[in-house]
């Protein structure tokens, strides 16, 4: 019987390797990831003694064949000393389901380079350490994976180190050498490979984590009031296609509409939420059901599904992308109270429960229960989300899915995206952090956030790093700035600054954002004791005068036109992973920078400082860390600084480490600068 091998089972190979990044739920659910988009990847790894160890990552690409190979190093600063910590950066270049392992071994090289640095400087084994050199270089030269040019390099320098002939400077030096390093750096001379387990990645479209949402009611759109009655006509989706031509030249990727489907009459609400609405009020689009239909109808108002596909396609050619209100409750009046009563709650009394948040109540809304017949109907909402997909929809904003099991989700979006590949799931879950992780884990691609209520500089900072750095491998945030249940108290009495200061965090601090409509009206009273619109759109139609705005100046269109192209132009704003908040000596003022190498070697680097109090101007020192800024030689100046040019006002400015910021925020409260890069 043939002896078992001692390593056969253990869990440790020849080099330890641990707490591999990123991994979610030990590599039960992949790691997310875009096309083109900068993955940080990292492992703790060390070894016993003092030989130096070499740590790479490896990205396989859907068919197992290796697509990129990085060498990974400490971390800057206190993160890696000491630690044992090794990071990287892995770059997916499409859409599939990749992996990634991580490799530690013994770098011959390393090792030699600083034993033969040390002891030959002491004059301690110095022949020894040029003929071990020679030796390994020798070897190496030998390798047939290294092309001829190299292979004559490592010759080269292996002959030299053993030549007794020449001077010890001069035989260390040709191992030393810049050449020999490089080559080394790109292909390392190694043995004792020891190799993590395979870590899955899920590198899903632009749209599941790039983009910039803009949300409006089509029945708004378009709406007339008649004057002499008070009474409204809906807007349609004919008159809604008229105003895309504006969202889309606003830089905008994304149009959401709330639900379009028929509204429950029964307890239906009237103007800002009161308890009874008049014969002509048009009720919440979220109490979704009529006699006219349920979640796969259209409201009569609207149009038809003819209407509604000529809308899809108008906003396509414009760019964008349409996304529609999933909001699984129904009304009184929806056809499943009737025809499925079990999927609801029955009180004792034999009524059916209709949505609570005590002490608000909402009965014009019944919620789905899903444990009394889950099959049926989870089947029921794949069969309307797969109609909507069949009509171009291919992104969905769902309504309180905190609210459902999490099971539920799992399976849906897993449902949705093996019938229809690439199909984008929003969570509006406003709610505990472990629920809206657990939502990101179980498949939606992106989330609302707890951005809103962030306003002050360390909150802001803290925010930050945490959704760039802490869970990104499955939470991707979508900065919202408003909604039209959310108009915080900055925003209220904030003045425009604060409308500038928030769009400019939310569209340069996540590679999502989004606006409500209204926002670049500076809309900001809110129904007293609330933090909600007054005359919200939610109950009522709203016009809104788009165009005199502009004219006299009282729109932020053009502002929000700017941030959006800035994005556009600048790759590092669109991804996740890369933000480093920097320091400033004002409690006010919050300085952050993006960086991004893409494939060619071109480097884009963004530095954004903001004033975030709407109120007073503030005078500061910026700290910059230089090291986050990746700047080459070339790119400094004669003083050892650097240009910035500012794409907001168009000034440019030499900066350095320390660099003086005045904002006011009632002329602009913030810099948006572009590191100029020269090129050699």
């Amino acid at each position: 019987m043939p002896q078992r091998r001692i390593t056969e089972g253990l869990r440790f190979g020849r080099f330890p390797i641990t707490n591999v990044q990123p991994v979610v739920d030990g590599g039960k659910v992949p790691a997310k990831a875009l096309p083109g988009e900068a993955i940080v990847v990292g492992a703790t790894a060390f070894r016993e003694g003092h030989d130096q160890l070499g740590v790479s990552a490896v990205l396989l690409d859907p068919t197992g064949a290796e697509r990129q190979r990085v060498r990974l190093s400490p971390p800057r600063g206190e993160r890696g000393m000491g630690t044992d910590r090794w990071e990287g950066v892995l770059t997916p270049s499409e859409t599939g389901d990749w992996s990634f392992v991580i490799e530690a071994w013994h770098d011959r090289y390393g090792t030699w380079h600083h034993n033969a640095e040390v002891k030959i400087d002491a004059g301690i084994d110095v022949e020894l350490m040029l003929a071990e050199g020679a030796k390994l270089l020798g070897e190496a030269s030998a390798e047939d994976f290294r092309d001829e040019v190299d292979q004559a390099a490592l010759r080269h320098a292996s002959e030299v180190l053993a030549d007794q002939s020449r001077s010890t400077e001069e035989r260390l030096a040709a191992g030393f050498g810049q050449e020999i390093a490089d080559i080394v750096a790109r292909q390392p001379i190694r043995e004792l490979v020891t190799v993590s387990e395979k870590f899955p990645l899920l590198v899903e479209r632009d749209r599941a984590g790039r983009g910039a949402w803009y949300e409006f009611f089509p029945r708004s759109e378009g709406a007339v009031k008649d004057h002499n009655t008070g009474v409204w006509t809906s807007g349609n989706f004919r008159t809604a296609a008229r105003r895309l031509d504006a969202v889309a030249a606003m830089g905008f990727d994304v149009l959401y509409m709330p639900p379009i489907h028929p509204i429950g009459v029964q307890h239906r609400k009237g103007p800002n939420n009161t308890l009874v609405a008049g014969p002509h009020d048009p009720g919440s689009p979220w109490a979704i059901g009529a006699k006219e239909g349920g979640h796969d109808a259209i409201h009569p108002d609207l149009g038809s599904f003819e209407d509604f596909d000529a809308f899809v396609a108008r906003a396509n050619e414009l760019g964008l992308e349409v996304a529609l209100d999933l909001a699984l409750q129904a009304a009184p009046d929806h056809p499943w109270v009737q025809t499925h009563p079990e999927w609801f709650t029955t009180r004792v009394d034999g009524s059916i429960a209709y949505a609570e948040n005590p002490p608000k109540k909402y009965q014009d809304i019944y919620p789905l229960n899903f444990d009394n017949d889950p099959e049926g109907l989870s089947r029921e909402i794949l069969r309307v989300v797969l109609l909507w997909v069949s009509h171009g929809v291919k992104i969905f904003r769902v309504d309180n899915p905190h609210t459902k099991p999490v099971w539920f989700w799992e399976w849906l979006i897993a449902e949705v995206n093996k019938a229809v590949p690439g199909v984008v799931f929003l969570a509006e879950a406003f709610t505990r952090p472990a629920m809206m992780h657990a939502l990101g884990r179980a498949g939606f691609q992106q989330s609302y956030t707890y951005f809103t209520w962030r306003n002050t500089k360390k909150e802001i900072e803290a925010y930050f790093d945490e959704v760039s750095h802490e869970s990104p491998a499955f939470f991707r945030p979508n900065f919202f700035v408003n909604t039209p249940d959310i108009l915080t108290e900055y925003l209220q009495y904030g003045g425009p600054a604060a409308f500038r200061i928030r769009a400019v965090l939310a569209s340069t601090g996540s590679p999502l954002w989004g606006v409500y409509a209204g926002y670049e009206l500076y809309e900001h009273v809110a129904r007293p004791g609330a933090e909600e619109y007054i005359d919200n759109e939610k109950f009522e139609y709203k016009a809104r005068d788009w165009e005199a705005a502009a004219e006299s100046g009282r729109s932020l269109a053009p502002y929000i036109t700017r941030l959006n192209h800035i994005r556009r132009d600048h790759p590092a704003l669109l991804d996740l992973q890369n933000l480093t908040v920097h320091q400033s000596t004002d409690e006010s003022t919050v300085v952050y920078s993006k960086h991004k190498t893409l494939p060619d070697g071109t480097k884009d680097t963004i530095i954004v400082v903001v004033n975030v109090d709407p109120h007073v101007t503030k005078e500061c020192s910026v700290v910059l860390d230089l090291a986050a800024l990746e700047l080459d030689p070339q790119d400094r100046t004669a003083g050892g600084g650097f240009y910035v040019d500012d794409l907001i006002s168009g000034q440019s400015w030499e900066w350095g480490e320390y660099n003086y910021v005045r904002l006011d925020p009632h002329v602009e409260p913030a810099h948006i600068l572009s590191v100029r890069r020269m090129h050699s």
